[in-house]
């Protein structure tokens, strides 16, 4: 059978590849602007988070859904989910993602072609993704990485890493024969000079996206001076979509949750965040005629952090406003 080479923009040469007759790629969804994808591929769901943490796994199962070894990393992380069908192999995809970051300068942190089918707890083998991916999948999105078929027989794994001046950028590919027509294979992208900037901007589609998806959005760019409840000027980006997207989709209701860290009594700071979400409030009623009944502030305080609170970058993480779906 034919290879194709995988080609990465700024790196190697970007083509555009065309997708399969009659074949739609998942809504809002494109290929990574770092990675093409393998010809004939289709993506069927895709997601974009401005930040977030992310592990990687790097080494064999080790006991009961168990593996030591884990890669923990915070960034903007992209997740494409891919189809392919027709006469190709999971060997085929595996051989020339691999070459394609070999040849990009990435670092092979793992890798590993399991060509027939498996029960296998190495790296890569149908265990062990039941093991490495089975509590990173989101239900209810199709995706059949995991699911079993009479005719299955394959698997692969890579991770890799691409070091960069801005941040370093992290990259895995996991993939099944799920049968003999057709390839199923997850792409996830972590770049991690989102933590370094701290500067997080969420267009008004990725958020319509991720409430979709998740029910909400977490937004860090809403900026309050110490002990203070007045929106700062700065925080104007951020608003500016979130009024697009509420003018977007006329028919959306949220909450306006305000977070923050564990500094203060618990009592002070749910009040304080409860306080800098109204304030959010009214500066979209304010200054884009956004109606206050579609809006609700609430504050939890340092009730729900996303990371420790013991260091300063994670305090800054878990200092927050989230939109939630009603």
């Amino acid at each position: 059978m034919k290879r194709f080479a995988v080609q990465f923009l700024a790196i190697i040469l970007f083509v555009a590849i065309p997708l399969a007759t009659g074949a739609q790629d998942f809504p809002g969804s494109a290929d990574h602007p770092l990675i093409t994808r393998y010809p004939g591929s289709v993506i069927k769901w895709y997601d974009v988070q401005a930040y977030t943490e992310f592990k990687i796994p790097l080494g064999p199962v080790t006991g009961y859904r168990h593996i030591d070894e884990w890669l923990e990393l915070q960034g903007k992380l992209t997740r494409i989910y891919y189809e392919l069908e027709g006469e190709k192999t999971v060997a085929e995809v595996y051989a020339n993602y691999l070459k394609a970051v070999e040849k990009a300068n990435f670092q092979v942190l793992a890798k590993n072609l399991l060509t027939e089918s498996n029960n296998s707890k190495e790296v890569g083998g149908s265990s062990w993704m039941v093991t490495g991916y089975s509590d990173r999948l989101p239900s209810g999105a199709g995706i059949q990485l995991l699911a079993g078929s009479a005719t299955r027989g394959g698997s692969c794994y890579i991770a890799a890493k691409l070091a960069r001046p801005q941040g370093d950028v992290y990259l895995t590919l996991a993939g099944s024969q799920y049968t003999q027509n057709k390839v199923l294979f997850m792409l996830d992208i972590l770049e991690s000079e989102a933590v370094e900037d701290d500067l997080v901007t969420v267009d008004a589609d990725a958020m319509s996206k991720d409430i979709d998806l998740y029910g909400k959005v977490t937004l860090y760019g809403i900026y309050f001076d110490f002990d203070k409840t007045t929106v700062k000027p700065e925080s104007k980006p951020a608003l500016d979509e979130i009024a697009a997207l509420l003018k977007n989709r006329p028919n959306l209701e949220l909450y306006v949750v305000g977070h923050t860290d564990i500094k203060g009594t618990l009592d002070y700071n749910i009040t304080l965040s409860e306080q800098r979400a109204a304030a959010v409030v009214e500066a979209l009623a304010k200054q884009y005629g956004i109606k206050t009944s579609r809006l609700t502030p609430k504050g939890v305080g340092p009730l729900v952090p996303v990371m420790t609170n013991q260091s300063e970058k994670g305090r800054e993480k878990n200092r927050r406003v989230e939109l939630v779906e009603k």
